[in-house]
């Protein structure tokens, strides 16, 4: 898996696709996931280095796989960048992710905090 890998897990497809240009433009190759059942799947199997996390999926939500992510040992040092459009609920998951965005969220913003979490 490299070392630079991150999971887009977004299921509007237009986020999607900005998000993972701003991702691929900080350097790092990109894995979209459009729904949550598939992201589970995916984070059993796989370690990426950043995950971007919307929290309203289908299948299961952003916040079961975010308490997912943080009870696996093989995901600890996955940097996780939250988006909601929430701003209350963002203000409740400072703690457990490293970076939460509220939508609308600006290419050079996303793509800028991705190169700082970015692995040496």
């Amino acid at each position: 898996m490299p070392r630079n890998l991150a999971f887009i897990i977004e299921d509007d497809p237009q986020l999607s696709i900005i998000f993972s240009q701003a991702i691929k433009a900080a350097g790092f190759e990109i894995q979209r996931i459009t729904d949550g059942d598939k992201a589970i799947i995916e984070l059993e199997k796989g370690t990426p280095a950043l995950v971007i996390l919307d929290l309203h999926l289908p299948g299961v939500d952003g916040n079961h796989i975010l308490e997912f992510i943080r009870s696996q040992e093989h995901l600890n040092d996955t940097r996780i960048i939250v988006t909601t459009a929430d701003a209350r609920k963002a203000e409740e998951l400072h703690e457990a992710a490293d970076i939460v965005f509220v939508k609308p969220i600006r290419y050079s913003q996303l793509k800028d905090m991705a190169e700082r979490l970015k692995p040496e």
